[in-house]
C-alpha cells in the first residue's frame, strides 16, 4: 500500500469525525497543548507549523513549548499546560520513561494524551510514530550497496531518545546483509550540524580508509557533509528525515551526500490530532491506538520532487 493509500485509511475516521462536529468545535472551542523535545530543528519547525495550521482550521488554540532536551522542563511545561486547561496533550517526549509522571497527571485531569514522533510511557491514549527501525535499514543498505557491499563505515548516533536509537539499530541490521562491510566507529554528533562536524573530522582522521557514514538525522547530515568534502575523500553519505537543505545536497549531481529516509512530520502531527479529537469528542473506541507511519527513500532522482 502506498504512503498515500495508508494516510487516507487512517485519517479517514477522525476526519469524518471533525467533519460532522465542526460546529460543536466552533461552538465550544478546544485548547491544545503540544509540548516538543526541541523546536531549533527543521523538522519540528514543520510539524508545529502543521499543528498551528490544523488547529486554526477548527478554531482550537495551541500552547506550544519546546523541552531543550531537558527531562525535568518538559514535565514542568506540562504541567503549566494543564494549569492553563488544555483538553489535549500532544507530547513529542524528550524522555519516553521520564515524561511518565506528565502524562499520568495530564490522564488524570481528563485531558486526551497522544505521543507524536516518540512514544511515551504513561497513560498514553494513541501513539504516531514513524518506522524508524525501517528509516535505519533502509538507508543502510542503500550505503552498502553504494559502496560496492564492502568496506569500513562509521555511524553518526545521536541522543538517546527511541526514534535515534530504533534508527540505529535499524542500520545495524541492514549492514549486517554484508559480511564485507565493517563498522569501524559510532560517534554521537548529539544531532546538531557544528558538533557532527567537528565528531566526523576525527572520525576521517582515525580511519582514512574511511567508505561511509550513516548519520541518524539531516541536521548532523550537513556537518558531515561539510567534513568529507573537505577532507578530499570519496566517503558516502546516507540519513534520516527527508529535511529540506538535506534532500537539496542529495540533488546536487556528484554530491557525497547520496540518501535520506524521508519522514513526514507534518502528517505525522495531524493524524495524531485527528485520533486526539476523536478521542475528545467520544469516538475513541472508532479510531487506531497505534499509526506507524511509512518511510520514503529519497535519492537523487527523488529528491528533485521531494519536499515535506
Amino acid at each position: 500500500m502506498t504512503l498515500r493509500k495508508t494516510l487516507l485509511c487512517t485519517l479517514a475516521p477522525a476526519t469524518m469525525l471533525l467533519t460532522a462536529l465542526t460546529g460543536a468545535a466552533q461552538a465550544a472551542p478546544i485548547k491544545i497543548g503540544m509540548t516538543f523535545q526541541e523546536l531549533n530543528n527543521p523538522y519540528f519547525v514543520t510539524m508545529q507549523k502543521a499543528l498551528r495550521d490544523a488547529a486554526k482550521s477548527i478554531g482550537a488554540t495551541v500552547v506550544v513549548t519546546d523541552a531543550h532536551h531537558d527531562v525535568t522542563k518538559q514535565i514542568s511545561d506540562v504541567e503549566d499546560m494543564l494549569q492553563q486547561k488544555i483538553d489535549i496533550l500532544l507530547v513529542n517526549p524528550t524522555d519516553s520513561t521520564g515524561i511518565e509522571s506528565a502524562v499520568t497527571e495530564a490522564h488524570k485531569a481528563g485531558v486526551v494524551v497522544v505521543a507524536v514522533d516518540a512514544n511515551a510511557s504513561g497513560p498514553v491514549d494513541a501513539f504516531v510514530g514513524s518506522k524508524n527501525y525501517d528509516a535505519g535499514v533502509m538507508s543502510c543498505t542503500y550505503l552498502a550497496k553504494a559502496i560496492g557491499g564492502s568496506g569500513n563505515v562509521a555511524i553518526l548516533d545521536g541522543i538517546a531518545v527511541v526514534p535515534i536509537l530504533e534508527r540505529v539499530r535499524g542500520c545495524k541490521d541492514g549492514l549486517a546483509k554484508f559480511p564485507g562491510v565493517k563498522i569501524v566507529d559510532t560517534q554521537n554528533g548529539k544531532q546538531e550540524r557544528d558538533v557532527a562536524l567537528s565528531v566526523t573530522e576525527n572520525m576521517i582522521q582515525a580511519h582514512p580508509d574511511l567508505k561511509g557514514i550513516f548519520s541518524v538525522n539531516d541536521g548532523g547530515s550537513m556537518g558531515v557533509l561539510s567534513a568529507i568534502d573537505s577532507s578530499g575523500k570519496d566517503i558516502k553519505l546516507t540519513s534520516v528525515d527527508g529535511a529540506p537543505d538535506a534532500v537539496a545536497a542529495i540533488a546536487k549531481p556528484g554530491s557525497h551526500f547520496i540518501e535520506t529516509s524521508a519522514q513526514f512530520p507534518g502528517d505525522m502531527v495531524r493524524i495524531g490530532l485527528g485520533l486526539a479529537l476523536a478521542d475528545h469528542w467520544g469516538a475513541g473506541n472508532t479510531v487506531p491506538k497505534l499509526v506507524p507511519i511509512d518511510v520514503k527513500l529519497v535519492d537523487a532522482e527523488a529528491a528533485k520532487t521531494f519536499h515535506w
